[in-house]
């Protein structure tokens, strides 16, 4: 079978540009590549069976195995969250709270496939680096990241930051906060890590163990950038002013609130 005849096939049962990544990643090539080599010959069986997948509701960062975020090819799989262009906006603040100079230690809680942590670091590449995880599959898929792109960085398995008795100039956090019963694509719900989505019933609970240990990581002049959900920033302020925090929100491309950044007052 032909690529474009694939490609029309797979159209039919599943979203286009789906059926070109997957095409392409049997192909060992570019999407570009492959809008060029629409004669090519390929292997049906191979393809039909990632269209399968992808039909059944697998998420395409899972059946290629990679995704990408701030320009970073990263591994990803069921163990770690697949990384969210609005996640960048983590980055984007920092870069922003840095501006003319740099941090010196960054950490990131809930490391997951190392995303914001190897961000932060290919922006600032003297700094040192330490990533946490719960999850010890998820800190090796991070650390296997970080070893591919030749970025040094530390990782270790533990609760949130009860593994930890340093400051850093940098915290990142993408903590889960998704309400236990909210109404996920089928792809999320079923087949992303159930432990770095949900977080109680108003998704909130992460952020009340995690924003009043805070105040003990942040350095002098250090800042904590925290994810949030489009409808928490009020609700995580609150915690934060609890814990003797000052927040400044961020919102992402599509204008939704994303990201507070924290200071100690």
């Amino acid at each position: 079978m032909r690529a474009g005849d694939a490609l029309r096939q797979a159209a039919t049962c599943i979203d286009r540009l789906d059926a070109e990544v997957l095409l392409a990643h049997l192909l060992g090539i570019g999407r570009m590549a492959l809008l060029l080599a629409q004669d090519r010959d390929i292997d049906a069986a191979a393809f039909n069976a990632l269209v399968d997948r992808r039909a059944a509701g697998e998420p395409v960062a899972y059946i290629t195995g990679k995704r990408e975020f701030w320009s970073l090819d990263l591994t990803v799989t069921p163990d770690v969250l697949i990384p969210r262009p609005d996640s960048e906006t983590l980055i984007e603040a920092a870069l922003a709270a840095f501006a003319g100079s740099a941090p010196a230690s960054i950490l990131d809680l809930g490391t997951g496939s190392g995303a914001l942590l190897l961000a932060a670091l290919d922006c600032w590449p003297a700094a040192f680096g330490v990533g946490v995880d719960r999850s010890a599959a998820a800190a090796r898929v991070a650390r296997g990241n970080a070893l591919r792109h030749g970025i040094p960085a530390a990782f270790i398995v533990g609760d949130w930051a009860t593994a930890l008795d340093a400051r850093f100039d940098l915290v990142l956090a993408n903590p889960p906060y998704v309400e236990a019963h909210a109404d996920l694509a089928r792809d999320v719900r079923d087949h992303e890590p159930a432990s770095a989505l949900f977080a109680g019933d108003d998704g909130l609970d992460a952020y009340r163990v995690l924003v009043p240990a805070l105040p003990a990581l942040i350095a002098d002049g250090g800042v904590a950038l925290l994810e949030i959900g489009a409808t928490q920033a009020d609700a995580v302020a609150d915690l934060a002013a609890q814990a003797g925090l000052t927040a400044r929100l961020h919102r992402d491309l599509a204008n939704h609130s994303r990201c507070l950044a924290l200071r100690r007052a």
